[in-house]
């Protein structure tokens, strides 16, 4: 069900909506039977479905999986098998997901005619903006928009993130005019290889253009704190090449530095002493944003799930300015829009457009031990790995069946070959638009660290650490416990390990004897052991930080233990968390630290490539 929308006509635009709203039922059905019809001969649907398309056969025939079943299919077209195997439209490209299989980035199939049904996602979004925001249209956006590393299958198709696709594709590029795709950062800066080069790039537009910059922003919050911190290492230099009408040397990328000189245009003495003076004015850099954007209206970011971790950092350099989370997609497809985007970012809720694929969604039980180590599930919708689980006397339920204030794992079947696919995302029905439910993300099943697009799960974590307790126990030491959590205290952030030790032969209260050599071993066989999109975040984005280790005197997880059933959870039931995002139980432990350790160098990593069978 492929609909375009014209961006430059509100008034259709928001009919469109109240349609998608409205017949949420009808849609769904539509969007199923042409999934069905389309892929019927399918080698993967063929196999549960004899080639039949009736609904009520594909709910009953087809199982629901998750990526390590229907791997096998993609790998194959990856190389060279025809793409019939699970879809009859042609598979253009495979999209890299942040989440990891066997260490590697998962990959999506994808389509020309989904890169088209994206298209209609972000043209949706501009009525939506305009009915909150006036005045858009006389002014640019200073969104900063980075590709990330690429390769090519053995079939010669494109492996990708699903940002870089769209970025590279001729959507993007050839875009019509539209209010929201007047950008201060040319193409060519946007589509500059080298993250640093781009980013610079992006920031100097940015500032020559200052007086037209409406709206600021990044698709993470991540990334545009990132940004933030990367100019105040280098806002100097910056105001040099205002001052000087110049771009710095070590811009090498000829098309990105041919694109930038232009906008560059003459020396301007003015705005470079301008720039300079609100950089240096005050103690800190708090509310810079406003201050460098004057007539900024507010900064659109993602600011649920993990990202939720960056608000209190982002309203510090704000200014006071909104903060926007207007979208919620995926590898898998683009999913719902955020119809109240002006809403404070602990109630933001996403209205899923029921013609961008077929949802169903796995009931969920809640944890109530879990949440009393997390309760930023109330307020900022992140959670820790254990706060739901599946109710396994139930089966999926369609959009239109789902209830108010209940979990739910996602399902999707989409028009590229995914069928009823867990995409592992957790929601919470916060109301209804119409009659279109509406979800907050609560958090990424089995996920407990995570600081840009990484994603760690418990798993994940306790394979790494086994890996360097190989270190110490032939030195004598034992690892009792440890616990984890994300550091966003500073830009970039980085993962936090809590470690108690024993010493084999020595008394619990004698004094530990730790060579910093040894930890710092730890620390970086840790990274090394963590998966590809962890190791690309610190080595090709610089994106997370150097991990760390704390070491805690003895007794400090019973301690943890009795905070946590002085807080209600049983004593009986209680485990160890792997992730802590209490801020009170992370007092716990860090008045406890005897000693803080860092990993000593960056993780190897290399862009991943499929072999050929």
């Amino acid at each position: 069900m492929l609909l375009t929308c014209d961006p430059t006509n509100n008034e259709a635009g928001m009919k469109l909506l109240e349609y998608l709203t409205t017949d949420v039922k009808q849609i769904q059905e539509q969007v199923l039977d042409e999934i069905l019809t389309q892929n019927a001969n399918t080698d993967y649907l063929r196999g549960f479905l004899d080639c039949k398309t009736e609904k009520e056969l594909f709910k009953k025939g087809v199982p629901v999986v998750n990526y390590e079943d229907i791997k096998p299919y993609i790998e194959r077209i990856a190389n060279g098998e025809p793409s019939e195997i699970i879809s009859a439209q042609p598979i253009t490209e495979l999209l890299t997901s942040s989440g990891t299989s066997g260490g590697q980035p998962k990959m999506m199939p994808s389509t020309a005619e989904e890169l088209e049904r994206k298209t209609f996602f972000y043209n949706i979004l501009v009525p939506v903006m305009n009915k909150y925001v006036d005045g858009l249209e006389q002014g640019k956006a200073m969104y900063l928009l980075f590709i990330k590393p690429e390769t090519s299958t053995p079939a010669g198709l494109k492996a990708r993130p699903v940002l870089t696709s769209y970025y590279k594709s001729s959507n993007f590029r050839n875009r019509p005019f539209n209010p929201f795709n007047v950008y201060t950062s040319p193409d060519e800066s946007i589509l500059c290889s080298d993250n640093k080069q781009s980013m610079y790039c992006q920031l100097l537009c940015g500032l020559v253009q200052r007086d037209e910059v409406l709206r600021v922003g990044a698709v993470f919050a991540s990334a545009f704190l990132r940004a933030i911190k990367f100019m105040e290492d280098h806002w100097r230099e910056l105001c040099c090449n205002i001052r000087s009408g110049h771009v710095s040397d070590w811009i090498t990328d000829t098309s990105c530095r041919n694109a930038v000189s232009l906008i560059l245009g003459k020396p301007n003495s003015y705005l470079a002493d301008l720039i300079e003076v609100q950089c240096t004015s005050g103690n800190s850099w708090e509310g810079i944003i406003k201050k460098l954007w004057p007539k900024t209206k507010y900064i659109e970011v993602i600011v649920t799930g993990s990202m939720a971790q960056y608000i209190p950092t982002l309203e510090f350099y704000s200014g006071g300015l909104p903060l926007v989370s207007t979208m919620y997609g995926s590898s898998e497809c683009y999913l719902g829009i955020n119809l109240k985007p002006m809403s404070n970012p602990c109630d933001v809720s996403y209205t899923l457009l029921p013609n961008m694929a077929y949802f169903e969604f796995l009931p969920l039980e809640e944890n109530h031990d879990t949440l009393l180590l997390n309760p930023q599930v109330q307020r900022n919708g992140v959670s820790g790995p254990d706060t739901i689980k599946m109710d396994n006397q139930s089966e999926a339920v369609s959009l239109v069946d789902v209830k108010l204030g209940h979990y739910y794992e996602l399902v999707v079947t989409t028009f590229t070959g995914l069928y009823r696919y867990r995409v592992g995302d957790i929601l919470m029905v916060t109301g209804f638009y119409n009659n279109a439910p509406q979800f907050r993300f609560v958090q990424r099943q089995n996920v407990v660290l995570s600081i840009d697009t990484d994603k760690t799960s418990e798993e994940d974590l306790l394979k790494a650490v086994a890996q360097a307790k190989l270190i110490i126990e032939p030195r004598g030491f034992l690892l009792t416990e440890y616990t984890s959590y994300a550091d966003t205290s500073s830009v970039p952030g980085h993962y936090v390990l809590f470690w108690e030790l024993k010493t084999r032969g020595r008394r619990s209260d004698e004094a530990l004897e730790i060579d910093p050599s040894i930890m710092g071993q730890c620390c970086s066989t840790v990274e090394e052991s963590l998966d590809s999109v962890y190791r690309r975040c610190r080595k090709k984005d610089n994106s997370i930080g150097p991990l760390e280790i704390r070491v805690v005197n003895h007794g400090t997880f019973d301690a943890l233990m009795d905070y946590c059933v002085s807080k209600g959870s049983s004593v009986n039931q209680y485990k160890t968390p792997r992730c802590i995002k209490s801020e009170e139980a992370l007092q716990v432990l860090d008045s406890r630290v005897l000693g803080r350790y860092f990993s000593t160098r960056v993780p190897f990593w290399e862009p991943f490539c499929l072999q050929t069978k």
